[in-house]
């Protein structure tokens, strides 16, 4: 009876085992063929327009103590041989920087501007003067959240390296510019302030051209909805290291790492005569800079101040915010979209 028992669970051990193995093997399978199909990763190698900013390496400065100990620590661990997976390898080092506000050319009370044109700026004189508007909570839409280059993306957790299958660029919401919209949309809505966000992909297919084709969003919107006060264009940046690094702005918010923020703003300045209506958007983006500065000091950078357009010719309230780095992870720049959106809360509500 004994050798029957022993006989018995040797054979229901061999069963389990086998079944074991095989799910294993199915489950290796699957995984692999799920991971396989790479259709949401775009890789654009040509035909690009002007980006909003390609900041370079000597605009990221490291006087933040709280990140340069970390710093030091992935660019020594980077020089590792990593694999990210069977058709990947990687290709640099991810670096973190703060980029401090504080070195702007010009400042007021907590603003910080870096002018990159041949205006002289009052920030006093912006910041005391009120708005041309008034945002009400009575149901009508007020603000619409958009992307121009839709599908800029980050990476999908944190890290400090890049591979060659790292895509700058993603058609996966999940994963570029409509996540952190839905985000800062949430915010405004449950604060009362109605809300739209347009998901349209502008930049794919084609890349040129997105901002002539998200002007027509922006049109269509302003047709149907007259009570729109503010148009958010929410972006990221991209920022060039030494050789093959890449870097993400970070700085640390209640314990915790985000993505640093930067409103990009147009000016008619230089060779741009049609934009009569700047200093109206430069108003907003210097209070929406104040009140950053003020709740979590440092997540902004300098505002800056170019002779450009981006569409902001379109309405009094428009602004173009960018939100860290292809190589910030999605959790640092959707913990900035929170407090991005709180602090819109504060100057909208």
């Amino acid at each position: 009876m004994h050798n029957r028992s022993g006989i018995i669970r040797l054979i229901t051990a061999s069963i389990c085992c086998l079944t074991v193995i095989l799910y294993s093997g199915y489950d290796i399978f699957f995984y692999k063929t799920k991971a396989l199909p790479q259709k949401n990763n775009i890789a654009f190698l040509g035909n690009f327009e002007y980006s909003p900013t390609q900041t370079t390496s000597s605009q990221a400065t490291q006087s933040n103590p709280s990140t340069s100990s970390t710093q030091n620590s992935s660019e020594a661990n980077t020089s590792q041989a990593v694999s990210a997976g069977s058709d990947s390898t990687v290709a640099g080092k991810v670096v973190e920087r703060f980029i401090s506000p504080y070195t702007a050319n010009t400042s007021y009370n907590g603003i910080y501007l870096k002018n990159s044109t041949n205006l002289n700026i009052d920030l006093k004189k912006l910041y005391e003067s009120p708005l041309g508007y008034t945002i009400k909570k009575d149901g009508s839409v007020q603000v619409l959240i958009m992307h121009t280059h839709t599908t800029e993306s980050f990476l999908h957790e944190t890290r400090d390296y890049y591979t060659t299958s790292d895509a700058a660029r993603t058609l996966d919401e999940e994963y570029n510019m409509v996540k952190l919209g839905k985000i800062i949309a949430d915010k405004l809505n449950a604060a009362g302030i109605k809300t739209l966000h347009d998901t349209t992909t502008h930049d794919y297919p084609q890349y040129n051209g997105s901002y002539t084709r998200s002007a027509a969003t922006v049109n269509s919107y302003l047709k149907k909805y007259p009570d729109i006060k503010i148009v958010i264009d929410l972006h990221r940046d991209a920022i060039a290291g030494d050789g093959t690094q890449k870097v993400k702005p970070v700085v640390e918010i209640n314990g915790k790492k985000a993505a640093q923020v930067m409103l990009v703003m147009g000016s008619q300045s230089g060779s741009v005569t049609n934009y009569p209506n700047w200093e109206q958007n430069l108003k907003l983006a210097v209070k929406l800079q104040h009140q950053l500065e003020g709740m979590y000091p440092t997540l902004a950078r300098s505002i800056s101040l170019v002779s450009k357009i981006y569409n902001q010719n379109l309405t009094t309230g428009s602004m173009l915010i960018e939100v860290g780095t292809e190589v910030n992870s999605i959790q640092e720049v959707m913990y900035s979209a929170e407090l991005l959106g709180n602090a819109l809360v504060g100057v909208l509500a």
